[in-house]
């Protein structure tokens, strides 16, 4: 949420940086300057007629003091007191109306993210590792899977209809290596705290985190407790500090967690749909980040290289991207993709978004910092995959594919498969 200070202090700069992510974003501003300045207004005339009602209570005491007759002074004191009640009654819903307002306004961008219209204009930063050669036409995932019998497509469909599907023996293993290997990566390499987090939430986190209300319709919820299935960890990790105020030299907080994730995907054709790119359930490791306002450029570029660390581990060609202002999300101020290189589909794959959301979470959660003797200020928060495991898979299921239609296990994850190397057609 933007700070209403910055959009009355500056108005031309919130509405031309607004103005660069596309849509209408910048209308609301003019829209938000009006109400405010309807609800100080109110305010102000508050202020004055508690001063007064102020003066003349003293007044009253003085006169009982003084066995004075006080009929007049407590007269005015009740009129007083219903002016203020009918200003309560005016201002409530101006109060209400701007923070509706201001939870739909997006981020503004980082002054770094170059301008762009869309994700056409987004930026490779770097490319690393070579894509791997064949000797033979290479396979996309579906069919492996299907062949080797690690993915049962149909019973997936036939248990939860489409976007679903099964993974099996040696798929289902492989899956669980990588999220135990992963959690471990950035736990003993990285400095994470591992958390397990519930995967329903209330209301007030997915608003904390900016899926509310914009996204409101990509998201599974209980009708009939209200709880809201979690589209990403980051939604109940970011929210364990809602409301509270963390110590200065506690940060950087550094969490990372595994969930499933739910997302209502839309339907699409053509290559979308086929394999596991693309589902309304799926799994994800999750890095988060709770830091100080002056650190949190850098902490963006440690959190994207621990990002890049698990495609490098895993010998993964992968590529960055840099997201312009016409890409970013609702939430970020300055967002990288990594994407791994899926030679059976032969595309791009997006595996995890690192995001810096500067103090906007924050303030719509209410995490503050605070050093020593000083007064609580806003921290800043970021987020980024580490990583999402259904592309990841495809990942390995593609690049390690053989000739004899086998797989080979990249080696970090042979340990966390009992030692083995390949993985073979399931009996």
């Amino acid at each position: 949420m933007l700070d209403i200070k910055l959009i009355r202090s500056q108005p031309d700069t919130v509405r031309a940086a607004l103005a660069t992510l596309g849509g209408d974003a910048f209308s609301y501003v003019d829209e938000v300057l009006a109400i405010d300045e309807n609800r100080r207004a109110i305010r102000q005339c508050m202020e004055g007629m508690q001063g007064e009602l102020n003066a003349v209570s003293k007044e009253i005491g003085r006169r009982r003091r003084l066995k004075e007759d006080t009929a007049d002074a407590e007269e005015k004191a009740r009129a007083l007191r219903e002016d203020i009640r009918t200003q309560e009654t005016a201002l409530a819903p101006l109060e209400a109306k701007i923070q509706d307002i201001l939870v739909r306004i997006p981020n503004l961008p980082h002054p770094r993210v170059p301008v762009g219209k869309d994700d056409t204009e987004n930026i490779v930063a770097r490319e690393e590792g070579e894509k791997r050669g064949f000797d033979f036409e290479p396979r996309p995932h579906w069919e492996i899977g299907e062949a080797l019998g690690i993915i049962d497509f149909e019973r997936g469909v036939k248990i939860s209809g489409t976007r679903f599907y099964i993974l099996k023996g040696d798929g289902a293993r492989l899956q669980r290596a990588l999220i135990t290997w992963m959690i471990d990566l950035h736990v003993r390499k990285h400095g994470y705290t591992e958390i397990y987090p519930p995967y329903m939430v209330l209301p007030q986190c997915v608003l904390g985190t900016g899926q509310l209300p914009k996204f409101a319709d990509t998201m599974y919820r209980d009708a009939e407790d209200g709880f809201y299935f979690i589209p990403t960890a980051e939604v109940p990790v970011t929210n364990m500090y809602r409301e509270e105020i963390l110590a200065a030299d506690s940060l950087p907080v550094k969490h990372v967690a595994f969930t499933a994730c739910f997302r209502r995907e839309a339907m699409s054709a053509g290559r979308d749909v086929r394999g596991i790119k693309r589902g309304h359930q799926f799994d994800k490791v999750e890095m988060v980040k709770f830091v100080r306002p002056e650190t949190s450029d850098d902490e963006l570029m440690s959190l994207l290289n621990d990002a890049e660390d698990v495609a490098r581990e895993l010998q993964l060609s992968h590529r960055v991207i840099e997201m312009c202002t016409g890409d970013l999300s609702f939430t970020a101020a300055r967002k990288f993709d990594v994407e791994i290189w899926a030679p059976g589909c032969q595309e791009w794959l997006e595996v995890s978004s690192c995001s810096s959301f500067g103090d906007f979470q924050a303030r719509r959660a209410n995490i503050r910092f605070r050093d020593a003797g000083g007064k609580p200020e806003f921290l800043h928060t970021l987020n980024g995959s580490g990583l999402a495991l259904p592309r990841t898979m495809i990942g390995i299921i593609e690049s390690g594919q053989t000739a004899e239609g086998t797989i080979v296990i990249p080696e970090v994850l042979r340990p966390y498969m009992g030692g083995q190397d390949v993985i073979g057609k399931q009996g």
